[in-house]
């Protein structure tokens, strides 16, 4: 059951994805990912047609993307517009030239900002999420827009504070990772546990190193990969989804095959038992 629980876990991440990321909207990246896990199941119900479990689970991602295909759309449309508010601000900064950057000045940018409040006029019954973006970009830009504008006059000035918050991430997280309060997401890269070796020369901590039974160091890194292969599903979800259900749809149906086989298998030595008797 262990590829039918990776499945329902991928198709429950897609309609309660999230993300704080900017410019990357979580309820838009699971329809797409949901879509893609739909893709994937039409095409391995076409090639085996008997596969109960693959046809119910079919008609039940095909109502959700039915449902919510006009919130999609509609969520797709305010995405395109927020691409246009970034491209209008010169956001992220890393992604443009340096010349580019250095000629431009606040009124430019004030001027292209104000033009595409004008053009942008959600008013249908069916566009909810571009609305909100329009109200909350005119009330935000009439309540902020000359902070806004500093960094393009300034030289040296940057847009945001992110390598500011990440600096202090970084100090705060060395901080508890030294006094042991707590700890921190970066460990968990290094498995469920760490080892603290107190050497004079690399000869003396290899010889350490060379304590631990290979056996033992075998079992305790299954022990971790097993840990790590849910992140490491997930993690291959978001980046591929097509791909990885794909995967999953291919392991559930050579053990479909093997199962069947085994039992064809399983009846042919009873019959034969049968009439030995």
């Amino acid at each position: 059951m262990r590829i039918e629980a990776q499945i329902r876990q991928a198709i429950r991440d897609a309609v309660n994805r999230n993300s704080r990321k900017p410019f990357y909207w979580g309820g838009l990246a699971g329809y797409q990912q949901l879509e893609a896990i739909g893709q994937a199941l039409h095409q391995a119900t076409a090639i085996d047609p008997e596969s109960d479990y693959l046809r119910q689970l079919i008609g039940r991602v095909d109502r959700v993307l039915a449902k919510n295909h006009t919130l999609a759309e509609d969520l797709q449309a305010a995405h395109q517009w927020l691409q246009q508010i970034a491209d209008c601000l010169r956001y992220p900064p890393h992604s443009r030239s340096s010349e580019s950057q250095t000629a431009l000045k606040s009124q430019q940018v004030a001027w292209e900002m104000e033009e595409l409040i004008r053009q942008f006029h959600p008013t249908g019954r069916h566009q909810q999420a571009q609305i909100r973006l329009y109200n909350a970009l005119q009330k935000r830009w009439g309540l902020y827009a000359q902070e806004l504008l500093f960094c393009y006059d300034i030289p040296g000035l940057p847009q945001d504070k992110l390598q500011m918050e990440a600096l202090f991430g970084r100090l705060r997280r060395h901080q508890r990772r030294i006094s042991g309060r707590k700890s921190t997401r970066e460990l968990r890269d290094f498995g469920q546990a760490q080892v603290l070796f107190l050497a004079d020369s690399e000869t003396d901590l290899l010889r350490q190193i060379r304590q631990v039974p290979p056996a033992v160091y075998r079992k305790y890194r299954q022990y971790l990969a097993e840990a790590e292969a849910p992140r490491q599903f997930m993690r291959s979800l978001h980046h591929d989804p097509l791909g990885t259900t794909q995967t999953l749809i291919s392991q559930h149906a050579a053990r479909c095959r093997a199962l069947a086989q085994n039992a064809t298998y399983a009846d042919y030595s009873m019959k034969n038992d049968l009439h030995s008797c």
